[in-house]
């Protein structure tokens, strides 16, 4: 047994050995198509989505989908950093979902930036201070998140990619506490994503909403009367014990978020196109808004409604369809629905979630 498990680790050391140069090949090579692009974006979500998929296609395991994407982010993400470090703004403080989701989508951060709000997410980058923003958009659960939509309908940044998050929440506590438990904090769309399970466990405890789920974990380290819910990255941040662990009232529960930049991205060959549309105010005008989708054969994935603020009982919609905005089909159209629309704003197309 023993002369087995030494031939099997030496093969490993081999491997690895091979993997070593052929990462840093790889990385030189990206590093002279760095040196090549000039002052183009580091960060090309469509390429790097190509990439992805093609190494999917291939992969026979024994590694899931999920690992063979962690990993090659994590590659591309150091290879990035040879050429200038990536400043990603999303809603802090550290330990938060937004936090999981960027971390996911940029394979690891040299340079996180949590911020207090959405809006302060928005302005880091519209700003300069920050490279990307990543913000929630919508829950499975829940549905939208109403912020982001508003500061979508007057933000210059584009979207440049989206990310599918699966979330579990878990209940966090002080290791010390003991006794009745008074309070539980999370931010509104986790208590609603544990809507039943608290009504189940947590009968009568007062909900206390906060302004993110690490936020959350911090009241709690500090009230031991209390509890939050959480991921288990907060629960390593703030030193907290795990009560109960997925206690999301839905075990399919995914949050969606948005990458924002202001750069535009290039056709990947699987893409989503996300828009902003008003209706005139004429009988049928909504129906009729849509109506080049169909005859261009478009699919619409998301049609979302929103109050203006212009006026009262005036909507805006936020409308997702399959394609780039430079596709053909698609780009016919966009020409349509604009003439249509008392409203018109192309919030970006991009890459469709990798797993």
């Amino acid at each position: 047994m023993s002369d087995i498990l030494k031939e099997c680790r030496d093969q490993i050391d081999a491997i690895d050995e091979q993997l070593l140069q052929l990462i840093n090949a790889r990385a030189a090579l990206a590093r002279e198509i760095g040196e090549l692009k000039g002052e183009g974006p580091v960060y090309r979500p469509e390429r790097e989505a190509q990439v992805l998929r093609r190494l999917l296609e291939k992969n026979r395991g024994p590694l899931s989908a999920e690992a063979l994407t962690a990993v090659f982010r994590s590659i591309m993400s150091n290879c990035r950093a040879l050429e200038r470090e990536l400043s990603v703004a999303f809603l802090g403080p550290l330990g938060t979902f937004s936090e999981e989701a960027a971390s996911k989508q940029f394979g690891g951060m040299g340079a996180p930036m949590p911020c207090i709000s959405i809006d302060e997410v928005f302005r880091k980058v519209e700003s300069g201070a920050a490279d990307y923003a990543v913000v929630p958009v919508e829950n499975s659960t829940e549905g939208a998140v109403g912020r982001t939509l508003d500061l979508l309908t007057t933000t210059s940044l584009h979207i440049c990619g989206e990310i599918a998050l699966p979330v579990h929440h878990c209940l966090l506590r002080r290791k010390d506490a003991v006794g009745e438990i008074r309070r539980v904090y999370s931010h509104a769309q986790s208590l609603g994503q544990c809507h039943e399970w608290l009504n189940l466990n947590l009968s009568g405890v007062e909900r206390v909403s906060t302004g993110s789920n690490a936020q959350a974990a911090e009241l709690a380290a500090q009230d031991p009367f209390a509890v939050a819910i959480a991921g288990k990255r907060a629960a390593e941040i703030f030193d907290l014990a795990l009560l109960a662990e997925n206690i999301e009232d839905d075990p399919k529960n995914v949050t969606r978020f948005l990458v924002l930049s202001a750069h535009e991205v290039e056709p990947s060959g699987q893409d989503k196109t996300s828009l902003l549309l008003a209706a005139k105010n004429v009988p049928g005008a909504v129906v009729g808004l849509l109506s080049p989708l169909a005859q261009h054969g478009v699919d619409m994935t998301k049609f979302e409604s929103r109050p203006s603020k212009l006026g009262i009982w005036e909507y805006v919609f936020f409308v997702d369809i399959e394609g780039h905005y430079k596709d053909p089909k698609v780009a016919k159209a966009l020409h349509e629905l604009e003439e249509k629309s008392s409203l018109f704003k192309l919030l970006g197309s991009y890459p469709i979630a990798i797993i």
